[in-house]
């Protein structure tokens, strides 16, 4: 029983400090976010410090006053009532017993009570009191010596003073029937004619007190009103400078979306009217830059498009002379020969680069629309590698098609068929230029909401940087390399946007040395969301050297448990069963 009570016990502790932490988190994100919040509570706290000085002071001084003019009145009424008291010890007689005394003193103290109730409030200032009248002097024991009024409650050391001849006041808490009340006392000798006396005055602080605790509650509640309104204050006064600081950054998050027709409101002619002008001034600028920037760049690719089309009609007839003379080139000397072939390569490689210009001007354009229907991505795939076989085995480099052991019937995708060929044309063309004579593989991946497809060779690779460059138009690596199949420069490009056209993306990993991977990652249709790719880059995951891929295919071809497919040279495609997985 007990050690399940602790458990819980543990537990609930552990609720309300996770609890208070969370609150904690919360308060100091927004803490940090709100440059208000931030004014009012240092404002309040500092304040707070103030009020309560200020109030510290005051009561001192308060008390001192009130203190002060008690001690005041009360010598003054000590000083009245010494005559009277003089007046009546005439007649005690020093021979007599300690009894007889007591009475006379007691008889004294009544007459002095009478009279001074008789006198007016301006002569009674330090208003009640109760009289103490003793012989400290007397040669017996200090209880017995005779004494009228409330002896015990005199503190001894006010007592030795005042049986020295002086005047001596003090503060003290004596007990009394309704509980403990504070007294000033006030002490003095009495002179008369047989024995010297001492006069004992307690004067109650009750009013005193009284008073303190209303000028208290008055500091208390003057305090808390003070720092209600100084807070109210603050906010207002910090709400009315840091509402346009929000509004501009408001403004900017518009501004950044796209939206350049806000401004802020300018109201007044101080420092924030000021900020607000300089605000819209920076918008019409960069509203202005943008628009003449998009007019720049709608006229470059206005003038790209009219180009590429003007230049189709010299281009065909130019491409039908080449073509005379290439069909008679055999009639020619050997060198015209030659040149009749450099020229219809070259004119290959102009219309290559044409239909690559207009493409982009129509993606930059954004009137590229999507063809899209069922596709079949290991066909569509197979399709593209065999289109450039001829360049691969001309540069010796083994294309390998891995299918994975479900085969093509989870690879199907709704898309266009003739861009997503493209891709896969663009990437196994641009690995087969850099693969420097080693393998390429050709990888699958799916899962329920996006299939990917992975282009991997191990040749020259890709140096820190330009795995993010490799997209950019016309931007080569390596300007020097020869390359086998021709390209515009625009290929990685039209491909990234072809990817995006659907929905998709393509990536691309490399490391000097160890050559580079290029993954497309494409819907089930295009536009729908997915959370990531099926195929990880190398980047997050090792990928087996061609050696040991190799080396497993010929050493383990029945492990189907990790393996993958390779469409080697000749049509047949083989399974995942004979291939080791990455």
């Amino acid at each position: 029983m007990w050690t399940r009570r602790s458990r819980w016990v543990r537990r609930l502790v552990s609720r309300v400090q996770e609890e208070i932490r969370d609150r904690w988190r919360r308060f100091e994100a927004l803490w940090r976010r709100s440059m208000q919040l931030r004014v009012v509570v240092s404002t309040l706290a500092l304040s707070l410090a103030v009020v309560i000085v200020l109030g510290m002071v005051l009561q001192w001084q308060i008390t001192s006053q009130l203190l002060s003019s008690k001690e005041d009145g009360a010598i003054t009424q000590v000083d009245t009532s010494l005559p009277i008291l003089e007046r009546e010890l005439t007649a005690v007689d020093p021979n007599a017993d300690p009894e007889s005394v007591r009475e006379q003193l007691t008889a004294a103290l009544n007459r002095l009570t009478t009279s001074s109730s008789g006198q007016s409030t301006t002569e009674t200032v330090a208003g009640a009191f109760t009289p103490v009248l003793v012989d400290g002097l007397a040669p017996v024991e200090r209880n017995e010596q005779p004494s009228a009024g409330p002896v015990d409650d005199v503190p001894e050391d006010l007592r030795l003073f005042a049986e020295r001849g002086q005047l001596a006041t003090k503060i003290k808490t004596v007990p009394r029937d309704s509980g403990q009340v504070t007294m000033l006392i006030v002490g003095t000798p009495v002179a008369s004619a047989t024995r010297s006396l001492q006069l004992y005055m307690m004067f109650p602080l009750s009013a005193e007190q009284e008073t303190l605790r209303v000028v208290q509650q008055t500091l208390l509640i003057s305090g808390a009103v003070l720092l209600v309104l100084l807070g109210l204050i603050t906010n207002l006064v910090t709400r009315q400078i840091v509402r346009p600081v929000r509004q501009a950054a408001q403004i900017a998050e518009q501004l950044a979306e796209g939206d350049l027709d806000k401004r802020m409101r300018v109201i007044g002619e101080d420092d924030v009217a000021r900020l607000a002008e300089s605000f819209n001034e920076m918008a019409d600028s960069l509203k202005q830059q943008i628009t003449q920037l998009e007019e720049f760049g709608q006229l470059q690719r206005r003038f790209t498009s009219d180009v590429s089309h003007e230049l189709r009609t010299p281009l065909t007839t130019v491409r039908m002379a080449a073509d005379v003379l290439h069909a008679s080139r055999e009639q020619f000397p050997p060198g015209l020969s030659r040149s009749t072939e450099l020229l219809v390569d070259e004119l290959d490689r102009f219309e290559l680069l044409l239909g690559d210009l207009l493409e982009i001007s129509r993606l930059d354009a954004g009137v590229a629309d999507l063809s899209a229907e069922q596709v079949d991505l290991v066909e569509l795939v197979e399709r593209s590698v065999e289109a450039l076989r001829p360049i691969a085995d001309e540069g010796g480099v083994e294309l390998r098609v891995i299918v994975p052991a479900c085969g093509a019937a989870e690879l199907g995708i709704v898309a266009d068929a003739r861009r997503v060929e493209r891709i896969m044309r663009n990437l196994v063309a641009n690995a087969i230029d850099h693969a420097e004579g080693g393998p390429v593989e050709i990888r699958f991946g799916s899962n329920e909401q996006a299939v990917a497809v992975t282009v991997r060779d191990y040749g020259v690779g890709l140096r820190a940087g330009e795995a993010e460059l490799v997209f950019t138009r016309f931007w080569r690596a390596d300007p020097s390399r020869n390359r086998r199949t021709g390209g515009t420069g625009l290929g990685l490009s039209i491909s990234q946007e072809d990817a995006r056209l659907h929905g998709g993306a393509l990536d691309a990993w490399g490391e000097p040395g160890e050559g580079s991977c290029f993954r497309v990652t494409l819907p089930r249709r295009p536009g729908a969301e997915f959370d990531g790719s099926p195929l990880p880059l190398p980047g997050t995951r090792r990928i087996a050297a061609p050696e040991a891929l190799l080396a497993a295919s010929v050493e383990r071809p029945q492990d189907a448990e990790s393996a993958g497919g390779v469409h080697d040279r000749g049509p047949a495609r083989l399974s995942e069963d004979s291939w080791e997985d990455e």
